[in-house]
């Protein structure tokens, strides 16, 4: 039987087309189009069929599954019912037992090469630690893989190995990159991903019918490009010098940079600070919590989290932050004094003339 398009999936759950361009038009802006390109999300929506989509989950938190329900733009209920067929999640499924192992077996059959596999949690190299029903997380997670048109890993667990990877890592977790080579993944770090971001990376693949562009550790550069330190709303206070000392103190009250108390946004990539959590209403650093960099690689083991121990990289901040303040005060002094030079010599040339 012929599988419907999204657009035909959409008016027959009694919405308007007004409804769908709405829908198209927050889709764009997820993905970080240009207005302009709203037209090409429109067009593939029109013509592209749901796809197929299995979730599997090992070891982890359900913290990603929890996160991807809140998203907003789009909201959930289109992702899932108009975009996506979700044939099989062990969290969201209505099915269970007989019924929803059913379910995968026939995405595995007859969907080889269009599904997109979705993986949240690590996989530990010891079957003894994780084996549902008799077959292993390993084995589960190749048989899926086999088939799948691309794979995304959802979470810092299963595109870094996350907190079970920690140390001392008892089950010797490792992100999914380490069980499969061949295939085109996708990371979505985070503890966990921004919902936008994840159904943001869906989209794309839907609408173009091709993986976002990647960085050069597998993660969409739409939003894992900036730093959050680059784009966050504390960072004149990192400029001007004025940080908080202590989570109690003035500084802190007035919303001063909190590096010296642990901010890991110096390195961390992410887009909190661009499109922040629930619905774009704030986010770890606004709400006066230093960022842990639960995106980054390893974070659980990178230090205690509100010790400063990140190292700023690149040239756009290379100010010692101790300093950075007795700095700006002296460029503009040598800008004051520059001025009035040049005042001078004005003044000079006018009196001879």
């Amino acid at each position: 039987m012929k599988r419907k398009t999204i657009l035909e999936e959409v008016l027959d759950r009694g919405f308007t087309r007004r409804d769908f361009l709405k829908m198209c038009t927050a889709l764009a802006a997820t993905m970080g189009l240009d207005f302009s390109q709203t037209d090409q999300v429109v067009a593939a929506m029109e013509k592209n069929q749901r796809v197929p989509v299995i979730w599997l989950q090992f070891q982890d938190c359900t913290g990603c599954s929890e996160s991807f329900i809140r998203s907003t733009h789009p909201k959930v209920e289109s992702v899932l019912l108009n975009m996506i067929s979700l044939e099989y999640s062990e969290a969201l499924s209505a099915a269970s037992g007989h019924q929803i192992e059913a379910a995968l077996e026939h995405v595995l059959e007859h969907y080889p090469g269009e599904y997109i596999l979705a993986v949240e949690g690590s996989l530990p190299t010891d079957d003894a630690f994780l084996t549902v029903g008799g077959v292993s997380a390993k084995e589960t997670f190749l048989r899926a893989a086999k088939g799948a048109k691309a794979i995304i890993a959802y979470g810092s667990c299963s595109s870094w190995g996350g907190i079970p990877a920690a140390y001392p890592n008892p089950t010797k977790a490792k992100p999914i990159t380490h069980f499969v080579k061949d295939k085109p993944v996708i990371l979505v770090p985070g503890c966990p991903p921004i919902a936008e971001v994840m159904t943001g990376v869906i989209a794309h693949i839907i609408t173009f019918g091709k993986l976002p562009e990647l960085d050069h550790l597998g993660r969409p550069k739409a939003f894992y490009r900036h730093r959050i330190h680059d784009k966050c709303n504390r960072r004149a206070y990192f400029d001007a010098g004025l940080f908080a000392e202590s989570f109690d103190d003035e500084g802190a009250r007035q919303g001063y940079c909190l590096y010296k108390v642990g901010c890991k946004g110096p390195t961390t990539y992410n887009s909190c600070a661009e499109m922040r959590w629930n619905g774009g209403v704030s986010y770890p650093i606004q709400s006066g919590n230093p960022c842990i960099g639960c995106s980054e690689k390893g974070f659980w083991d990178n230090g205690p989290f509100f010790v400063r121990r990140a190292k700023i990289p690149a040239s756009q901040t290379t100010i010692n932050p101790e300093t950075v303040g007795a700095i700006a005060v002296g460029v503009t002094a040598a800008g004051v004094a520059a001025h009035a030079m040049v005042t001078a010599m004005k003044k000079k040339d006018e009196h001879h003339d």
